[in-house]
């Protein structure tokens, strides 16, 4: 098998899967940012890890670079509209915030109100994955509910054109 073979079977194999999608806020303590997130995975029970994987293009890897911090919401699909604005939008051009009900919370996170759950986490250590940085947290506060439901998953959010290319 040629590499390029290797790339399009891969490339096919990961279209198939259906991974949740997390809409990721941060600040620097002088701005705010925020992004739809498809690269992210628990690393680990005890301790407790998370890593959220951050497009290098991204203005939310350019704010979260200077951040300590990063809120992981998980969004109900009765609320699709909050991942399509966070997916499709660059903050570069357009002030999210001003369109989503949210709160400060820990570590003066923007806390989306509309999240069917969420955590906080301390970025504990930051790699580079290649076209993205990873950012692995601790969690340290959060929010969650027994019956939630549906969550936004990449099938839903398939047809979104980017607010930054990956």
């Amino acid at each position: 098998m040629s590499e390029s073979q290797g790339s399009e079977a891969f490339d096919a194999l990961v279209g198939l899967l259906d991974y949740p999608m997390f809409v990721v806020t941060t600040t620097n303590g002088a701005e705010l940012a925020g992004c739809l997130v498809g690269f992210a995975s628990q690393t680990s029970i005890s301790p407790p890890g998370f890593l959220i994987g951050l497009s290098k293009k991204n203005r939310t890897y350019r704010v979260g670079c200077e951040a300590t911090h990063l809120a992981v919401h998980l969004v109900a699909r009765r609320h699709i509209e909050l991942a399509r604005l966070f997916g499709s939008e660059t903050g570069d051009r357009v002030n999210k915030f001003d369109r989503a009900a949210w709160h400060t919370g820990p570590a003066g996170l923007p806390i989306l109100d509309d999240a069917g759950a969420w955590f906080a986490g301390e970025i504990r250590r930051r790699f580079d994955v290649g076209d993205h940085v990873g950012h692995l947290l601790e969690p340290v506060a959060g929010q969650s509910t027994r019956d939630f439901g549906d969550w936004v998953t990449s099938a839903d959010v398939r047809d979104l054109t980017p607010g930054h290319e990956a």
